[in-house]
């Protein structure tokens, strides 16, 4: 029998290996995909955010266990697709133009699609025309902005603008974050919520689907 707390403990630790090893197991007999993911990886991915706000945990720790997750995840997502099961919602999220750094990015995508959102990773250096068409083609209901330095934050606001000038700023919530990024600049800029790390937004992403 597969020992399945062992998963949320796996994922914690960062284990690749074994986090994927417990789940075929767990699959192999018949385990609940959409079970093991609400009940023992997505609380994984919450602890992990938890730690990383109480500074126990740190960037590798936090993107380890967002690997982990990420190698379990790709077990299951195929059964669950079989299955017609939904995501909690899908965000496009990338680096805006003119932006090529990509850490922050990749972490809050792994720590996203480990809170069960289905993410569309745009990459860095991404024009606005690609969020829109993310929102046309992929149906994303938020676009997620990073930016890591001064010098291409004025690009959050060219995207939002675009969204905007495309006419579908109804259909989409915008949320921006990095390192130079603060609430009052996404007031200013017209976005709809600022995650200063992966686990706020995250929250975030949650908050404003159920919203």
């Amino acid at each position: 029998m597969a020992e399945l707390e062992k998963l949320t403990e796996a994922i914690l630790s960062g284990d690749n290996k074994t986090a994927v090893a417990i789940t075929k197991q767990a699959l192999a007999e018949q385990a609940d995909p959409a079970e093991l993911i609400n009940k023992y990886m997505i609380p994984a991915m919450d602890e992990a955010g938890r730690r990383f706000e109480c500074e126990e945990f740190f960037v590798p720790e936090l993107l380890l266990s967002a690997r982990a997750m990420k190698g379990a995840l790709e077990l299951l997502r195929p059964l669950l697709a079989e299955r017609g099961a939904q995501p909690v919602g899908r965000v496009a999220i990338g680096t805006v133009k003119g932006d090529l750094h990509d850490i922050g990015k990749n972490l809050v995508a792994s720590m996203l699609e480990g809170g069960g959102f289905e993410v569309i990773d745009l990459g860095a250096d991404v024009p606005a025309e690609k969020f829109i068409q993310a929102v046309n083609e992929k149906g994303a209901h938020i676009v997620a902005l990073s930016a890591l330095l001064t010098v291409t934050m004025p690009a959050m606001r060219t995207t939002i603008d675009a969204i905007k000038a495309a006419g579908v700023r109804d259909k989409v919530k915008v949320i921006v974050g990095g390192a130079p990024v603060t609430k009052q600049f996404a007031d200013e800029i017209g976005a709809d919520g600022f995650g200063e790390n992966a686990s706020v937004a995250v929250a975030l992403a949650r908050k404003m689907m159920a919203g």
